[in-house]
């Protein structure tokens, strides 16, 4: 029986084909995956990547959260982060409605210091944490950007909705991330801000990779370091035209474009080369490490998964890189020694993952997929793997 309570993807994959009149071969032939992946998808017998999950879910015109079966509204309730999303969606209706008469605002500087630390708990893995003040401050700030009409006051407000994008991300909610992502570069725009303009374009992509929507997301890259090359040259722009190509990296992989991937790995290497670590800018944690890092996850999208593995060997992570980056790498890892049958060391990374960033881990969508790909390989496993799966499903 399945550790875990909700329904495995394949098994979700299989209703939604049923309910669509469609044989399994059929839906192979629409979505382009191999009928014996499928099946064995639907089965249980393997787990579902992310690429499968996307290639299913434009096949069958839903979006990738409804096969995912994000979000995970047990485990929100449980964890009590269900009722701390609607907020963060009402404090960003009132964007464009002017100062607020009733918000007496405090300094921006006070304000900017309670934003830094939403997106320093966010970074840390501690989603709740940063979920349950943001409606306020997002309100406050608002209020504070309308009253000051500064650069400061609009980059300011376009920090918070980052925070807001970044909670509806990890949490599952893709289009309420939508929603924060547009308030971000509306925001953006007031502040006549490149470098922010080219963020904004950079997690837009991210969006559509996740959705499976390739060719929009390579556009997006292309108009982010369009808009970066309007920004002053330094470093701060060095380093997130950096990430953007780490990006599109990983973008590539997922549509199969290996070259394409190489390339924008190997120009992400040289910018770094100069930038450095650097965790700091714009919490990116942009540098070399993160080149490394992204070259297993670009390995893995190209089903390399052996030499994925590989690229993790020797690989040290900084001691002030984030729990959260820290996390999904272990993730990503676990995932790739999953495929090759390296169980045991798969699941020691998962443990890993949880360890560095328990909220996330819960929420991840590789944590779980690695999860039902280990128990689907029916081998023996140590005692607290059910422990685990009870534990992402409790």
């Amino acid at each position: 029986m399945h550790a875990l309570p909700h329904d495995r993807t394949g098994a979700r994959i299989k209703r939604l084909r049923l309910e669509r009149h469609l044989t399994q071969r059929a839906l192979a032939d629409l979505s382009g995956v191999s009928y014996s992946t499928l099946t064995k998808t639907e089965q249980g017998v393997i787990a579902a990547s992310p690429y499968l999950i996307a290639c299913i879910a434009r096949a069958l015109r839903v979006d990738v959260s409804t096969v995912t079966g994000q979000p995970y509204v047990t485990e929100l309730r449980t964890d009590e982060l269900d009722v701390l999303i609607r907020p963060i969606r009402e404090s960003l209706d009132v964007y464009d409605l002017g100062a607020d008469p009733e918000i007496q605002p405090r300094a921006l500087l006070l304000l900017k210091a309670d934003a830094e630390a939403l997106l320093r708990a966010v970074r840390a893995g501690e989603i709740k944490q940063a979920a349950g003040p943001l409606p306020g401050l997002v309100l406050e700030t608002t209020t504070a950007a309308h009253t000051a009409d500064s650069t400061e006051g609009w980059l300011l407000l376009a920090s918070t909705y980052r925070t807001a994008y970044d909670i509806a991300a990890k949490l599952g909610f893709p289009d309420l991330a939508t929603i924060a992502l547009s308030r971000m570069e509306w925001a953006a725009q007031r502040a006549s801000d490149a470098v922010v303009g080219g963020m904004y374009r950079y997690m837009r992509a991210l969006t559509y990779l996740r959705s499976g929507q390739f060719r929009t997301g390579e556009r997006l890259v292309s108009l982010g370091l369009g808009t970066l090359g309007q920004a002053d040259d330094g470093r701060v722009r060095d380093v997130v035209t950096g990430q953007l190509h780490l990006g599109a990296a990983v973008m590539a992989a997922r549509a199969q474009d290996h070259m394409r991937a190489d390339d924008h790995l190997a120009e992400a290497e040289r910018i770094a080369e100069s930038t450095g670590e650097a965790v700091d800018v714009h919490w990116l944690s942009f540098g070399p490490t993160n080149v490394r890092v992204h070259r297993v996850s670009v390995l893995a999208e190209l089903d390399r998964y052996d030499e994925a593995a590989r690229a993790d060997q020797g690989l040290r992570i900084p001691g002030d890189w984030p729990a959260s980056r820290r996390s999904h790498h272990y993730a990503e890892v676990a995932r790739a020694q999953m495929w090759t049958g390296d169980l045991d060391n798969a699941f020691a990374n998962l443990l890993r993952s949880r360890k560095a960033a328990p909220q996330q881990a819960r929420y991840h969508q590789t944590v779980r997929e690695t999860y039902a790909g280990l128990e689907a390989a029916k081998r023996r496993l140590p005692d607290s793997f059910l422990s685990f799966g009870n534990w992402l499903g409790a």
